[in-house]
């Protein structure tokens, strides 16, 4: 495996046994414990930015195969707004599958319980947005790092959760080749969950994941920067797509032909353990928020993965972009330097409301930008949201700060986005 390939995760490639962490679990609910996860993010403590905004709780559209795409606004009620929620990476370490494991009773594996902290989120949004970093083994044939093939019943977990789609282009897509990326999709498509960025077939690879909310069609696309060295399989080039501007953009424009409202492009992209976007993200997103057709943005969201770290949201030639949810799911993380780093486990929701064109021809526009600190507890093995867990007195303002400060570092505040629930 080259350098790099190696360099793609940092994490333990033996996890914590459950054994030397169950002790602290048990002590994580008392100050003492969580004043120690605080105190490696005080330095990046936010400057206080008012309380969260806490918007009512949209209605959450019927799931399922979509309608063939057609012009906006059909139906008799015409079209209306919705709100899209997208969150990081679901990344599957062996502690992870554990974990799962024991919250089934130790016969087979539940991911459920994992997520019921986002699950209010995610099952209130009209549309729910994930990114399914790692392929599916079969017949317990399960690994974490550095190669990972995961339980298949994370799809179920997903759907369960209230997602709709997951992008499925990744560094790791190909860890168990062409086999693996077929395991995967057949095991979304049996929970009901769409999914862009790898493919079965030429014919699959050409079709973005068509989804409906609001009245409009919503086509999602995903890419990712590389495969860890892994070659594309032989004769299957298309199994998963990689980022390549002239492509994404070309992707977009038939979507748009084809009858897409709004464009989402989901990318696997940037520097792992950097808080900032690199200097890649940063030409890339503006290239591709200033493409435009007829004088109508080509592109309406980018969601990018991969950082393993929360980075900002920013709005670029009018398109919003979230440069890096950080990790949604994911055992504890090891850095380059080989130490455990909390970034690891802290990550955001980005919650983005589109509303209907002003006048034929024109975008649906976000009119309202939210993001939603979130946070993995490996103790428990739990999605935590940070808000909901300081309203109920948990001491996390420090983890819930440091992703706040991270979030609004490129100015995205000024743009209207504001921190939800």
């Amino acid at each position: 495996m080259t350098q790099h390939a190696r360099n793609a995760h940092e994490t333990r490639t033996t996890p914590t046994p459950r054994s030397t962490r169950g002790t602290r679990s048990t002590r994580r609910a008392a100050a003492a414990a969580a004043a120690l996860l605080i105190g490696a993010t005080a330095a990046c403590a936010a400057e206080p930015d008012g309380a969260p905004d806490r918007p009512p709780a949209p209605q959450h559209a019927a799931s399922g195969p979509a309608p063939a795409p057609s012009a906006a606004g059909g139906g008799t009620a015409g079209p209306r707004a919705f709100t899209l929620v997208a969150s990081g990476d679901v990344l599957p370490h062996s502690s992870i599958i554990r974990k799962a494991n024991s919250d089934a009773g130790g016969d087979g594996y539940d991911f459920a319980p994992m997520l019921a902290g986002a699950k209010p989120v995610v099952a209130k949004a009209d549309l729910a947005i994930c990114h399914m970093e790692t392929v599916y083994g079969a017949n317990g044939d399960y690994s974490g790092y550095p190669s990972f093939k995961s339980p298949p019943q994370v799809a179920r977990a997903l759907k369960a959760t209230g997602y709709d789609a997951c992008s499925t282009a990744s560094n790791h897509t190909l860890d168990d080749g062409s086999a693996g990326v077929r395991r995967t999709l057949d095991a979304l498509d049996k929970a009901g969950v769409k999914h862009a960025g790898s493919a079965r077939s030429a014919a699959e690879d050409k079709k973005p994941a068509w989804l409906r909310a609001g009245g409009a069609k919503i086509a999602q696309l995903a890419y990712t920067y590389g495969t860890n060295g892994i070659p594309l399989p032989k004769g299957k080039p298309w199994s998963v797509d990689l980022i390549d501007r002239d492509k994404i953009v070309a992707d977009a424009r038939a979507a748009r032909r084809a009858g897409a409202d709004v464009v989402v492009v989901s990318l696997h992209w940037g520097s792992e353990w950097q808080d900032e976007p690199d200097r890649q993200q940063l030409r890339l997103g503006k290239k591709l928020t200033g493409s435009r057709t007829g004088g109508r943005p080509d592109i309406d969201l980018i969601l990018g993965t991969h950082a393993h770290v929360p980075q900002a949201y920013e709005k670029v030639n009018g398109t919003w972009i979230i440069y890096g949810m950080g990790d949604q799911i994911a055992g504890d993380m090891i850095n380059h330097e080989g130490a455990h780093d909390p970034r690891g486990n802290q990550g955001s929701i980005g919650r983005f409301t589109f509303a209907p064109p002003a006048r034929p021809g024109a975008r649906w526009e976000v009119r309202k930008a939210e993001f939603i600190p979130m946070w993995f507890d490996t103790d428990p093995g739990r999605v935590v949201n940070l808000n909901r867990a300081l309203d109920r007195g948990a001491d996390v303002g420090g983890i819930r700060d440091r992703i706040r400060r991270v979030v609004l570092s490129r100015g995205a505040g000024k743009s209207g986005l504001v921190m939800g629930e």
